[in-house]
């Protein structure tokens, strides 16, 4: 039995993006084709396809405004996609080496030293160790080289 699991964005989000809802600095999501691989979408946690529409947007995956509120640049299918299920296992859409892998406090503050640039295939292993801490409430999974946010990990 798993002890974590993997979280996409939530589908209330992603649904008010679809519905020509604004992004996390109030504009609409700008539209594209995708070219290939590259574009993750933060809903369904897989690679948009070449040919697939998708929205840019800039999302901040936090509950409300604070220094440690992390805002950035990520993708999502321009049509409604299933959210990601398959909670236990590690997302389709983490197919680079490695991810920085940081906890958050009760807070939705960084927990100063839990950072770390972390190979793919520990991500799981290092988040659970992680949220074995008392102050870690949960993960984030952000990319190694541009700090975008991926996905949350969370007690199972």
């Amino acid at each position: 039995m798993s002890t974590i699991r993997f979280q996409a964005m939530p589908t209330k989000e992603a649904e008010a993006l679809w519905n020509g809802g604004a992004d996390a600095y109030e504009n609409r999501p700008e539209t594209m084709v995708s070219d290939g691989p590259g574009h993750p979408c933060r809903h369904c946690l897989q690679n948009i396809d070449e040919g697939e529409g998708l929205l840019v947007l800039a999302y901040r995956p936090f509950p409300s405004l604070q220094p440690y509120a992390e805002t950035g640049p990520i993708f999502l299918h321009a049509n409604p996609c299933p959210r990601y299920a398959c909670e236990e296992g590690l997302p389709p859409i983490l197919s680079s080496p490695d991810y920085i892998v940081r906890g958050y406090g009760f807070n939705d503050r960084i927990v100063y030293g839990s950072g770390a640039v972390t190979p793919t295939d520990t991500i799981a292993e290092r988040a659970a160790s992680l949220l074995e801490r008392d102050e870690i409430a949960y993960v984030h999974v952000r990319s190694a080289r541009n700090n975008c946010y991926q996905c949350r990990i969370d007690r199972a």
